[in-house]
């Protein structure tokens, strides 16, 4: 199957090798894409997994889950990328997300934060 990401990579080759291991992810818009994935997957334990510790809605992981599976997933835009190479600290990742619910077409415009925590890519939050 294609990743849902957009690669037009397959899923093993794309972002299943992140959801199998974190450090594995070499970019920020590399776990950016994966976490979109994980939103199509509806894999709560990456997406916490993949969040800053400083940031992680724990406390949210099951409605975030229950979300995730109540739309339909469309496709991701990544927009642009500004640091968060594999030398980086940190890095910005702006994307729509766009997803279909309650009849309509809705999408998710970010611009995301990312850092290197515990030597690996995790998303910060929005980006300032």
């Amino acid at each position: 199957m294609s990743c849902p990401c957009g690669t037009q990579k397959t899923y093993s080759e794309c972002c299943e090798p992140a959801h199998k291991n974190i450090s594995s992810v070499t970019t920020a818009e590399q776990l950016m894409r994966s976490r979109y994935t994980a939103f199509v997957m509806a894999n709560g334990d990456y997406l916490m997994d993949s969040h800053h510790s400083s940031t992680r809605p724990t406390s949210e992981k099951e409605a975030i889950v229950s979300w995730a599976k109540s739309v339909s997933w469309i496709r991701l835009e990544v927009l642009e990328t500004t640091k968060g190479g594999p030398t980086d600290t940190e890095g910005t990742v702006s994307f729509n997300a766009l997803f279909f619910e309650n009849g309509e077409v809705d999408v998710i415009r970010e611009k995301s934060a990312f850092v290197k925590e515990n030597g690996h890519w995790s998303y910060l939050g929005l980006a300032k």
